[in-house]
């Protein structure tokens, strides 16, 4: 994984074998808690999303220590996996190999990216409306003033809330682009 400091990256991983490595609210709240955890010193989260079977954030590197960084997403996963592990009497590892890293370095492509991180659990058919999944930071933009949670990330809304005369257009952006693209092209 290849990531420089100050820079826009999409962070995302799945599990193996499209095994379900979050199955329960807890499983959830308890990766993000970790996230909070190993993560969040090096870097400002724009957004996240949890899925199932996989997971996305889009993140700024405001850390110079970007060989730390990478090692403690590492350590977040092989931490998750351990802790899935016991309770779920299993063995072995959850996610692939490598966590990729995606260079986002135009202000459109961020804003399209949020878009789609957001858009995973509809098309997946998990939900209908884009706010009713918890484990994305949807929710985190459109309350017009979001209580911190201590298991969720802090997200800098600014970066995507300056693209917008208000939360509400992008609200209406996000179901729009929702419905622009082709079910048959939902991956």
């Amino acid at each position: 994984m290849e990531i420089f400091p100050e820079q826009y990256y999409h962070l995302y991983n799945r599990s193996n074998n499209s095994e379900v490595i979050f199955k329960s609210r807890k499983a959830y709240r308890v990766f993000l808690k970790k996230y909070r955890k190993y993560a969040e010193e090096f870097v400002d989260t724009i957004g996240f999303c949890l899925m199932p079977t996989h997971f996305h954030f889009l993140v700024y590197t405001k850390s110079p220590e970007v060989e730390k960084l990478k090692q403690n997403i590492g350590i977040l996963l092989s931490s998750y996996t351990k802790t899935m592990n016991l309770v779920h009497r299993r063995h072995g590892s959850m996610f692939q190999r490598h966590t990729k890293a995606k260079h986002v370095d135009d202000d459109d492509y961020l804003v399209t990216l949020l878009t789609y991180i957001h858009q995973n659990p509809v098309r997946a058919g998990f939900v209908k409306k884009l706010d009713d999944w918890e484990f994305s930071s949807y929710r985190l933009y459109t309350d017009q003033d979001p209580a911190e949670d201590p298991d969720l990330p802090l997200i800098r809304r600014d970066v995507i809330t300056s693209h917008f005369s208000s939360i509400a257009e992008f609200e209406a952006y996000s179901n729009a682009v929702l419905e622009t693209v082709k079910k048959d092209y939902w991956v």
